[in-house]
């Protein structure tokens, strides 16, 4: 198993190669900065953002908006899913709700919240609205894959119903949550930025891409895009580190 970990990791460090490889080749390719800039070039300019002294508050916002958005959206979600999965008829009614709210373009709703909110506002609703549908799906998912019978069998010899959400609904729920967290996260940031790029709020990544991009300053809009991906990647690695404490707890 080790030499299989190994052998994957091997075979992800190559593709990382590759790819860089192939930005080269395009960098060579284009000759300008303007276009493409060379990966080495868009290192410097990514090292010296880490040095900017708003760098922190930079990032430091785009965090907070997105956690802001996540944690409405988790709370919103986990009930909604909850409701939906005990009641068919809630969930036959909420379901096109929530099925037509994840299939609305980004930029429809983002037009739409600069003309509702200020501009700090409109990346926050933007994240949880297009976060909150995936952990209300999952979760009432989770709730109707509980076996009724073990339910049934549990109420018929009448266990207390405290250990009854804890060692049969929590357990069977949490997997469809984290999943859910996961999905709606991967996607979250993207939104959140897309919503700060139009919105424009003092600080944001998306702020400093679009400033970037007004001054045709492609290494910088890669750059912040490099940092918005490692942001991104943190969080899934957190998220994934929780489901495996999980794991261990429930075993």
């Amino acid at each position: 198993m080790k030499i299989l970990s190994t052998g994957k990791k091997y075979i992800s460090l190559a593709s990382v190669i590759f790819m860089l490889v192939v930005w080269k080749l395009l960098a060579m390719h284009f000759d300008s900065a303007f276009i493409v800039p060379s990966p080495e070039k868009t290192l410097v300019t990514t090292l010296k953002l880490f040095t900017d002294l708003s760098f922190l508050r930079i990032v430091g916002s785009t965090i907070a908006r997105g956690l802001i958005g996540f944690a409405i959206s988790l709370v919103l979600g986990i009930g909604t899913g909850i409701i939906t999965g005990i009641n068919a008829n809630l969930d036959a009614f909420l379901r096109p709700v929530l099925v037509t709210i994840r299939s609305v373009p980004v930029i429809s709703i983002i037009l739409l919240a600069l003309i509702w909110f200020n501009p700090g506002l409109v990346p926050v609703f933007i994240g949880m609205l297009t976060m909150f549908p995936f952990i209300a799906t999952n979760v009432s998912d989770g709730i109707r894959s509980i076996d009724r019978d073990l339910v049934g069998m549990a109420e018929f010899y009448k266990v207390s119903t405290d250990r009854i959400v804890r060692e049969l609904y929590i357990p069977a729920v949490m997997p469809f949550i984290v999943s859910g967290a996961s999905s709606a996260l991967g996607i979250g940031w993207r939104a959140i930025i897309t919503g700060e790029v139009l919105s424009q709020p003092e600080f944001g990544i998306g702020t400093m891409m679009q400033t970037a991009q007004t001054f045709l300053n492609i290494d910088a809009i890669i750059a912040w895009t490099l940092i918005a991906v490692l942001i991104s990647f943190v969080f899934e690695k957190a998220i994934r580190w929780i489901e495996g404490r999980f794991i261990n707890w429930r075993s």
